[in-house]
């Protein structure tokens, strides 16, 4: 039986990826996650009883175990000895098989734009992992990067393109990514090459666009619109003017995207995630209100950040080489998390 290890496994795409492993798999997750943004697995599990051993919870008779820690104390301590995690907790562990790595600074859009050298702290979390993911070469790695990584020049009112992975090249004029997120990731999928290339790791990079998801923190733009709907507020207020535009996929075809990645990437090159079509927050907007059944004023906050105007995927490459394509319709997607938010707002 393999053991996995996933970093930042309380987030909200590690939550979803650990979940979908349970159920499709009879394998051991180890989890590590310092909960800056997630929360502790009883609280998203199907069946949330637990045991502890040590600072271990222990979930579904050791299929998965939780470690809250930070990513880089806990390579530290694995990179200086080894034997660590069996010395410590009496484990019997060989050696991880898969590793999955998604900790990382998140926040969204006020954490970009607001506190930015706390967001390149994901440089030294990336250098670390690699550093150690070529020493301990696991049978594979995911590296999630991010759509972050374009160039921002491509992204404007004026000049949206359909972003296709070629648009990066390492040998070439990168261009400008969108802040240090943007620099963070594009750095991770260079260390990503170089695992692959000089240390014969097999390692697969995806670029997720805008996911979202019925259990996504309501920190991020679609859960909060949502939930201003579910209350139906009027005015509506949205960051910007609302026209800024967004490629959005749903949370079970990103994982299912990560999944195929796995299976048919490892040389660390990196494909997009994403639907390959723009849609606006007020096209959102109007779905989600058309949801609750009534059509507020929309009030815009022009004070608020908003990124780039325009970011959206090329998807021509993974649908002809892997044969892969979304296939939740924004409209399903957007109710899913609408309906999700109104049975929040009962409950509170």
């Amino acid at each position: 039986m393999a053991i996995h290890l996933v970093s930042g496994g309380c987030g909200f795409v590690g939550r979803n990826l650990v979940e979908r492993l349970l159920k499709t798999t009879d394998d051991t997750l180890f989890v590590i996650d310092d909960l800056s943004s997630g929360t502790t697995p009883e609280t998203w599990l199907a069946e949330g009883f637990f045991t502890v051993k040590n600072d271990l919870r222990i979930y579904y008779e050791g299929r998965l175990i939780f470690l809250q820690d930070d990513f880089r104390k806990f390579l530290s301590r694995i990179i200086e000895d080894p034997n660590y995690l069996n010395a410590k907790y009496k484990f019997n562990f060989s050696k991880f098989s898969d590793v999955y790595h998604f900790a990382a600074i998140v926040g969204g859009r006020a954490k970009i734009d607001g506190d930015p050298m706390v967001v390149a702290l994901d440089l030294s979390i990336d250098a670390e992992f690699f550093y150690w993911v070529c020493t301990y070469k696991p049978s594979r790695v995911l590296y999630p990067s991010s759509s972050a990584a374009y160039p921002i020049s491509m992204q404007t009112d004026s000049a949206a393109v359909a972003l296709k992975e070629t648009d990066i090249q390492f040998d070439k004029n990168l261009g400008q990514p969108d802040m240090t997120y943007g620099w963070s990731k594009l750095t991770g999928e260079y260390l990503a090459q170089i695992a692959a290339k000089h240390y014969g790791v097999s390692v697969a990079c995806v670029r997720p666009f805008s996911g979202y998801g019925e259990d996504q923190d309501i920190n991020y733009p679609i859960p909060a619109l949502a939930a201003r709907a579910a209350r139906k507020e009027d005015p509506f207020e949205v960051w910007g003017s609302g026209n800024q535009s967004r490629d959005f996929v749903h949370i079970d075809d990103c994982i299912d995207c990560i999944l195929m990645a796995m299976d048919k990437i490892h040389d660390g090159s990196a494909i997009n995630i994403g639907s390959g079509k723009l849609t606006s927050f007020l096209d959102i907007i109007q779905l989600m209100t058309t949801f609750a059944g009534y059509q507020p004023h929309i009030q815009p906050l022009l004070d608020k950040p908003v990124g780039v105007h325009s970011r959206y995927a090329d998807m021509t490459y993974v649908k002809s080489k892997y044969q892969w394509e979304p296939k939740i319709p924004i409209e399903e997607g957007m109710r899913r998390v609408y309906n999700a938010a109104v049975i929040r707002r009962n409950k509170a």
